[in-house]
């Protein structure tokens, strides 16, 4: 028995490769179901028979509660952005003065939604979204569902790939097409189509979704034999495997590819599937692992950007979002149309400098884009199109909130609702502080948060951590009942366990975004600490400006903001930045960091610093241990050696956080 079902299995994911991969069916529809309902009948009679990589396991299993987080054994960079030829001369500039003899080759930059797939003895264990780089979603159960994305390679490979998840465009059609048909809402776009899906709690729905892929990247080639040595390579040893792959194209020139990229700029519209541009990358490994990452990105790929697209329709009206920070948004009320593959009737204005510099009226036909290919915006009006009856637009003095003073104060294009208590204004910070790279609280999304603003149940973060006490009311809302009010709770209850940084970044500080409050977490440790911090504190860090030190300064001079934090603290909120030490062979020893490492940004140099005990000052004095000098040093090497603090380099640095003996 174990043998014919062996063999049925083999066969299903052998029709499944050639159609879904290989787009060349070998049997009919009919044929194929009979095969999968053959071994579906097996099973049952020997359920215990039933493995991982089974067929029948791709719209298997029961819907989750939620979805676990996954921790990346290695981060998963995003890539550096090109706009322009010269863009790309940049880096292909940067890239020879270490590789001159460096080949790239260019592949598309997909539209979806990417994925990192684990394989062990070549069974598909694992699939998880990229999330932070650092940190995904366990979505394995969902990925079963990609029909190709092989449950079982061709050999028992232990391996790591990464792919985009997406939707082709005339699945997408289908798709909405029968949406309608169920008088259903449509969907904007491919890529939220697949998204969305991808994140279905119940595999079955997301196996309603016709999904794809495409793996781009092998993520472990040191799993590799010595023969292969390129990227190029790498992909066609994923293909035999039973990978669906990226297309690629060789070049050995950056001014070939600055061809292409104009040339597949118009022919993208010929693709069955959504791109937003190419990446380029050297194709040679080892020369990648010369070449090496910043912290945020590879410096042997990058990615290069199409201009948007645009199209004409009529700017009908124009209305007034309010942000959490009480910043007016001019949003232009559109006619609805199709550009890039969603249908757009909103675009932002951004502010009345941008109106009025742009001379955009009420009634005008304007020509529409999505900047960066995602936010839609106004471009610019068709001026000879006015007939006349076009009407100017002017800010509203007062909020069409709360009806209270706006201000546009000196050197700012911003104008303002001032009152911290205008609804819109407790509405936005309060979706801010539940978002997914804030407090992360599974439930509580701006439908919900709607619904208990209005019953009055919250109105600041501290509120959020009382619902328990309103059980009984919530269950009565509409949209919620007892079981969910209870997962609602029990997420709210699990967030205060969230890192130092997510707390950060949830109180909504002007100018600070995730990325900031995580520089901010790592440098003071503390809440208490940070909201002691003077601007000079803050100034001498990288990546914290001027003007950002200032806001995070006032922010926590604000009584109404101290409050909230020494509320958020008393229900159990994390206000303490978890210990990161690997080693204290640095104890006791301080840094001061200046110039260009070979290999290390800044970043990386600190926090391998304080990973090992150490501390690093902004300032060169006698309290210096080490200058850790790059190219360009300039007058703290100066100052260095005129007080005897010994200057080393990258390669002596990573001597000493190596060795305890120093």
């Amino acid at each position: 028995m174990t043998n014919k079902i062996n063999q049925l299995r083999l066969e299903i994911e052998s029709h499944n490769r050639a159609y879904y991969v290989n787009d060349d069916p070998k049997i009919s529809d009919y044929d194929y179901d009979k095969l999968m309902q053959d071994l579906i009948k097996q099973e049952n009679l020997h359920p215990e028979l039933i493995t991982l990589d089974s067929p029948t396991q791709r719209v298997g299993g029961t819907p989750s509660e939620g979805f676990e987080k996954v921790t990346h054994e290695r981060p998963k960079l995003s890539l550096g952005n090109a706009f322009s030829p010269e863009d790309l001369r940049d880096f292909d500039k940067r890239v020879r003065q270490t590789c001159p003899d460096a080949t790239y080759v260019v592949e598309y930059k997909f539209d979806g939604l990417t994925v990192v797939l684990n394989y062990e003895n070549g069974i598909f264990v694992q699939g998880a979204t990229r999330g932070d780089g650092i940190v995904g979603e366990n979505v394995t159960n969902n990925l079963k569902t990609v029909k190709t994305i092989p449950l079982r390679l061709k050999d028992t490979a232990t391996l790591e790939v990464r792919g985009e998840v997406f939707m082709a465009k005339k699945a997408f059609e289908d798709l909405n097409q029968r949406q309608l048909l169920e008088n259903k809402s449509v969907f904007a776009n491919p890529r939220n189509a697949a998204a969305g899906a991808l994140r279905k709690l119940d595999p079955k729905l997301t196996a309603l979704r016709p999904l794809d892929i495409f793996v781009f990247n092998l993520e472990t080639p040191e799993n590799l034999d010595a023969k292969v040595q390129t990227h190029t390579q790498a992909l066609n040893h994923l293909k035999e495997l039973g990978f669906k792959t990226s297309q690629v194209n060789a070049f050995s020139n950056i001014e070939d590819i600055i061809d292409y990229t104009r040339v597949m700029a118009v022919d993208r519209r010929k693709l069955g599937f959504e791109i937003d541009g190419l990446v380029i990358k050297v194709d040679d490994l080892n020369q990648r692992e010369t070449l090496g990452n910043t912290s945020k990105s590879p410096r042997w790929a990058i990615a290069y950007k199409f201009s948007p697209e645009q199209v004409e329709t009529t700017l009908k009206g124009i209305t007034i979002q309010v942000g959490r920070t009480g910043a007016l948004t001019p949003v232009a009320e559109l006619e609805p149309v199709t550009l890039a593959g969603s249908v757009i009737a909103r675009a932002t204005l951004h502010n009345q400098d941008h109106i009025r510099n742009k001379d955009i009226r009420i009634g005008d036909r304007v020509v529409i884009q999505k900047a960066g290919d995602v936010i839609p915006e106004v471009d610019h009006a068709v001026t000879e199109k006015r007939n006349g009856t076009e009407i100017a637009f002017q800010m509203p003095k007062t909020c069409p909130v709360c009806g209270e003073p706006t201000v546009r104060n000196d050197g700012e294009a911003v104008t303002r609702c001032v009152n911290i208590e205008c609804p819109a204004q407790v509405f936005q910070k309060l979706v801010h502080f539940t978002s997914r790279d804030a407090m992360n609280i599974e439930g509580l999304g701006p439908g919900v948060m709607r619904l208990i603003i209005d019953q009055k149940l919250v109105a600041n973060p501290v509120d959020i951590y009382h619902l328990a006490k309103q059980k009984d009311v919530l269950i009565t809302l509409e949209k919620l009942g007892e079981k969910s009010v209870q997962k609602l709770l029990d997420a709210i209850e699990e967030s205060k366990n969230r890192e130092l940084s997510r707390v950060i970044y949830g109180l909504g500080i002007p100018l600070v975004g995730a990325n900031g409050s995580k520089i901010l977490a790592e440098r003071f440790k503390s809440m208490e600490a940070l909201s002691h911090a003077e601007i000079e504190d803050l100034n001498v860090i990288f990546d914290i400006g001027e003007k950002v030190a200032t806001e995070i300064v006032a922010f926590f001079k604000t009584p109404k903001n101290i409050e909230i934090i020494k509320g958020l603290q008393e229900v159990g909120l994390n206000m303490l930045q978890e210990s990161k030490i690997v080693s204290n062979n640095l104890q006791n020893k301080t840094f001061v960091l200046t110039g260009t490492l070979p290999t290390l940004d800044r970043r990386e140099a600190k926090t391998m610093i304080e990973a090992h005990g150490g501390k690093v000052l902004g300032s060169v004095s006698k309290k210096a241990d080490y200058l850790l000098a790059g190219a360009e040093p300039g007058s703290k090497q100066t100052k260095a050696l005129e007080l005897g603090v010994t200057v080393i380099d990258e390669s002596q640095f990573l001597d000493i956080i190596n060795n305890a003996d120093i």
